[in-house]
């Protein structure tokens, strides 16, 4: 792509990522406590006054308020913005990755549903089904739209619709057969249903190589800041912490790097001679 058409499109990019984060904010805060998450308009949740268009522009709008309430004054979260901001990035990424093509607004759509959920679990310590399943759904149809795309081919359709429901079962196998041997070990719940439904739905997206590498990236994340707490501060020794963010992260990484990571342990551990 030409350098006089990418930086428009980036800005352009970065806006539609940034409003896009403007709604995972507001499913976030709405779908746990079940409230509709298309009414009322954005409101301040301390006066309920139904926000400006001018004030909702992502991230602009918050800096132009200096993150108060044009009515009340009360604060409002830094994190607003910042989930804005990220959101625009991620999808910058996956449009200077993937460029122009349905590979491109599959993983826009993978990326928010990532998002929404590690906030939600942070927040809450659960996984809504509402986003698991209709993002495992997605997921396969995705895979399927993929395969049928480039040539018509229903072949390559059943190899991807396979692909999707193999790395789904896999990846809700898995991590129901991690809950189990945790909990047995443990003499406690170890691991939520959800973690178990989101890896189902990374697998449907990803395919089975890439959910065990997403997988493996969560465990270790997971392991290095659990027994970082720990160390940091013992008190909260045996304190619940939230898995879905650390899916959510391996999920990202093996989506922009994983081709790149599996082809350098192939490399180190399976030389050709």
């Amino acid at each position: 792509m030409d350098i006089l058409m990418i930086v428009p499109a980036s800005l352009i990019v970065f806006a539609l990522g940034a409003s896009i984060g403007s709604f995972i904010n507001v499913v976030v805060y709405r779908l746990p406590a079940e409230l509709s998450i298309l009414w009322p308009p954005s409101r301040c949740p301390h006066c309920l006054n139904q926000l400006k268009a001018y004030d909702n522009v992502p991230v602009l709008g918050w800096l132009r308020l200096r993150g108060r309430c044009r009515f009340c004054k009360s604060k409002i979260s830094v994190r607003y913005p910042v989930v804005e901001a990220l959101t625009g990035i991620v999808f910058l990424l996956v449009f200077l990755l993937f460029k122009v093509s349905i590979l491109t607004i599959g993983y826009w759509a993978f990326c928010s549903w990532l998002l929404a959920l590690a906030l939600i679990d942070l927040d809450t310590m659960t996984l809504p089904n509402q986003l698991t399943q209709s993002g495992l759904v997605v997921g396969i149809i995705f895979q399927m739209v993929v395969g049928y795309l480039p040539a018509g081919n229903g072949v390559e359709l059943v190899k991807h619709l396979m692909m999707g429901i193999v790395g789904a079962v896999l990846g809700l196998w898995l991590f129901d057969a991690i809950a189990l041997i945790g909990s047995i070990a443990l003499g406690k719940t170890a691991m939520g249903a959800g973690d178990a439904k989101l890896a189902a739905m990374m697998g449907a997206w990803l395919g089975w190589k890439y959910l065990l590498l997403a997988s493996f990236i969560a465990c270790a994340v997971g392991a290095l800041v659990g027994g970082g707490a720990i160390v940091l501060s013992p008190k909260k020794r045996g304190q619940k912490i939230p898995f879905g963010p650390f899916l959510a992260l391996g999920a990202a990484i093996a989506l922009f790097g994983g081709e790149t990571i599996l082809s350098a342990y192939l490399r180190l551990f399976f030389p050709v001679s």
